[in-house]
């Protein structure tokens, strides 16, 4: 993964200053650095383990195969891949991007590699395992109250000002410290991970940004739920990232508010 990683983080800064740009919905873009670095990926990964499933962001492959989204024990391992996680920031020349790879098998995410190629950051964890950043083991962090946190949220593109997202952002942004909405799920999971960021939440991402983060940031000891408290949908990815058990839930408290 870690490989694969490298070769679609190298055809994204090949093209960063030159990239072609095009719409595949409303205000959501797509440029040839995605396809090119999904493609560097799947090549990769396909040839060491061509029995695995593969979903990805690009080119219509983004729906699992039905057993595997069962988390049935006997469906084939499935790889998890957004190869440009943070498009609008490199559309737009903003540093915060990343590639994300994560393994689904026997029932949830046990693998993610997410790779900042910017500031050269890799954050990866196994199920079972510690999370690291570089080689440093990470810890999330232990902030306990909301008006002493930072937190991230993202947002879908185009939202009304009239939907759940613009209330829940109120509500957080009256309690915690301060709010950052930074364009990456990928990297804002690992910030928790690392505590570098207190929380974050989610409703309107897909798999291929949250899995290999989720990982992650599961591994440091962080506290992961559905944004009402309840248990995370891998596949259907509305989440709250605390640092911990205690945040986590004053954060769903207020997105449930």
């Amino acid at each position: 993964a870690v490989e694969a990683a490298k070769a679609g983080a190298a055809e994204l800064m090949s093209r960063r200053h030159n990239r072609v740009v095009s719409e595949k919905g409303p205000r959501d873009l797509v440029t040839d650095a995605d396809i090119a670095a999904q493609k560097a990926i799947r090549d990769i990964l396909e040839r060491a383990w061509p029995d695995y499933a593969f979903v990805g962001e690009e080119e219509g492959e983004n729906q699992p195969p039905e057993e595997v989204r069962r988390g049935e024990l006997d469906a084939p391992p499935c790889w998890v891949v957004d190869p440009l996680d943070g498009t609008i920031n490199f559309v737009h020349g903003l540093q915060n991007f990343a590639v994300s790879i994560a393994l689904h098998a026997r029932g949830k995410m046990r693998l993610g590699v997410v790779y900042d190629p910017v500031y050269e950051e890799w954050f990866t964890a196994i199920d079972g395992g510690p999370a690291c950043c570089n080689g440093r083991v990470m810890r999330s962090s232990g902030c306990e109250q909301m008006g002493d946190a930072l937190i991230a949220c993202s947002f879908p593109s185009g939202v009304d000002r009239h939907a759940p997202e613009i209330a829940q952002f109120v509500n957080v942004l009256e309690n915690c410290r301060s709010l950052r909405r930074l364009g990456s799920c990928a990297l804002n999971l690992c910030y928790v991970a690392d505590g570098r960021l207190d929380g974050y939440w989610a409703t309107c991402v897909k798999p291929w940004d949250s899995a290999a983060g989720t990982v992650i940031c599961r591994q440091a000891g962080a506290v992961i739920t559905g944004y009402d408290g309840g248990p995370l949908d891998d596949w259907n990815p509305k989440f709250a990232a605390g640092g911990n058990r205690r945040l986590n839930r004053q954060l769903t408290g207020l997105l449930a508010g």
